[in-house]
C-alpha cells in the first residue's frame, strides 16, 4: 500500500483570515475586538452608553452618605459628617426590623419563584397539542404585564373587611372575618402568592428554553430503555437544568437585600400597622426621604443595601466555584 506523506501547503488558504489571537486581558480583547468586530461594538454602544449615564454616573452622590446635605449648598458645599448617617440607622429601631425583612422575603421570593417557574416550564415541556401549550404558556406568563398600582386595587376588594369578596366567603361558611389591613402577620404568605403569581410565569421562559435546546436523543433513548416521563424528568431534565438554576439563583441572590418597592408599596403603601412584617429598606429610605428629607441619611442606607447586596454575590459565587465551577459567574 502506498503511503501518501501529507505535504504542508503555501497557499493562501492554509492560515485564517486573521492570523492574530486575543492577546488575554481586558484590554487586549478590547483592542481586538475594537478591530476585528467593530460592528458588533457598535450595537453595543447605546447600551454602554445607558449604563454609564443611569448606573454608574450617579454613583457620584454616594458622597451624600457621609455629608450633612444641603440642597443649597449643593454635593461638594455640604458638610462633611463621617459616618454620623451610619450611626444614625445603626443605632435606631428600624435597623433590624427592615434589614431582617428585606432579606427574610427576598429568599421567600426566590425559592417559591424558581420551584414554580421549573413546575411551569416543565409542565409547559410536557404539552403535547402546540396549540394548546401556546395558549396556556400565554396565560401564565400574562400575569407579569399587569402593574403593581393594578394588583393592589384587586387585593383591595379581595381583602378589605367589609363587602371583601373573601371575608363574604368566610361569613358564608360560619367563620369570622379576617383584617388583613390590620394584622401584619398574614402578608408575608400573601406576598409570596401574589410574587408567584405575578412573576413565576415569566420566569420559566428561561427554563423552558432550556429544556427545548437539550438533545432529545437522550429522551429517546432512555423512553427506549423503559424509563416513563416521571423517571425522564427525574433523572434527566432537572439534573440538565442545574446550571441554569444555579446562574439564574446567583443572579437573584445578588438582589436580596434589594426590596420590591413598586409591589410593596402599592400593596402596604403608609400602613405602619404592617410595617412589621413588610417594612423593607427601598420603603424604609423612601419614607425618610419624603417625611424627614433627610437625603444624607437616605443615601447612608442606600449604601448600605448595596454594600450588602455586593458581599452576597460574592460570597454565592465564590461558594459555587468551589462546589461547582462551570455554574459560577466568574
Amino acid at each position: 500500500m502506498k503511503v501518501l506523506e501529507q505535504q504542508p501547503t503555501t497557499g493562501g488558504h492554509s492560515k485564517p483570515k486573521h492570523s492574530s489571537i486575543k492577546s488575554g486581558g481586558l484590554w487586549g480583547n478590547l483592542r481586538y475586538d475594537l478591530r476585528f468586530n467593530p460592528c458588533l461594538c457598535f450595537l453595543c454602544l447605546p447600551a454602554i452608553i445607558w449604563f454609564c449615564v443611569f448606573a454608574y454616573s450617579p454613583l457620584i452622590y454616594l458622597l451624600a452618605a457621609f455629608k450633612k446635605y444641603s440642597p443649597a449648598k449643593g454635593l461638594w458645599g455640604s458638610e462633611w459628617v463621617q459616618l454620623e448617617n451610619f450611626k444614625a440607622f445603626f443605632g435606631s429601631d428600624a435597623f433590624f426590623r427592615v434589614t431582617f425583612n428585606t432579606f427574610f422575603l427576598n429568599v421567600l421570593f426566590i425559592a417559591s419563584s424558581t420551584i414554580t417557574s421549573i413546575l411551569i416550564a416543565i409542565a409547559l415541556s410536557e404539552i403535547g397539542n402546540r396549540y394548546f401549550k401556546k395558549v396556556t404558556q400565554s396565560i401564565v406568563i400574562l400575569p407579569h404585564f399587569i402593574s403593581w398600582t393594578v394588583i393592589a386595587l384587586l387585593c383591595e376588594a379581595l381583602l378589605k373587611t367589609q363587602n371583601g369578596f373573601i371575608n363574604n366567603f368566610l361569613v358564608s361558611l360560619g367563620m369570622e372575618k379576617i383584617n388583613f389591613y390590620q394584622n401584619a402577620d398574614v402578608w408575608p404568605a400573601l406576598l409570596v402568592c401574589l410574587r408567584i403569581w405575578q412573576g413565576a410565569g415569566y420566569g420559566s421562559i428561561v427554563y423552558l428554553a432550556t429544556i427545548a435546546g437539550l438533545d432529545q436523543s437522550m429522551y429517546e433513548a432512555a423512553r427506549v430503555d423503559g424509563a416513563t416521563r416521571g423517571q425522564c424528568i427525574r433523572y434527566l431534565t432537572l439534573p440538565l437544568l442545574k446550571t441554569t438554576v444555579v446562574m439564574l439563583t446567583i443572579m437573584s441572590i445578588g438582589k436580596i437585600f434589594n426590596g420590591d418597592f413598586g409591589m410593596i408599596y402599592n400593596l402596604v403603601g403608609s400602613n405602619s400597622m404592617l410595617y412589621r412584617t413588610t417594612d423593607v429598606i427601598d420603603t424604609y429610605t423612601y419614607r425618610m426621604l419624603v417625611e424627614s428629607t433627610n437625603i444624607g441619611q437616605s443615601a447612608a442606607v442606600s449604601f448600605y443595601q448595596s454594600l450588602l447586596g455586593f458581599i452576597i454575590v460574592m460570597l454565592t459565587n465564590a461558594a459555587t466555584k468551589k462546589l461547582d465551577p462551570d455554574s459560577a459567574l466568574f
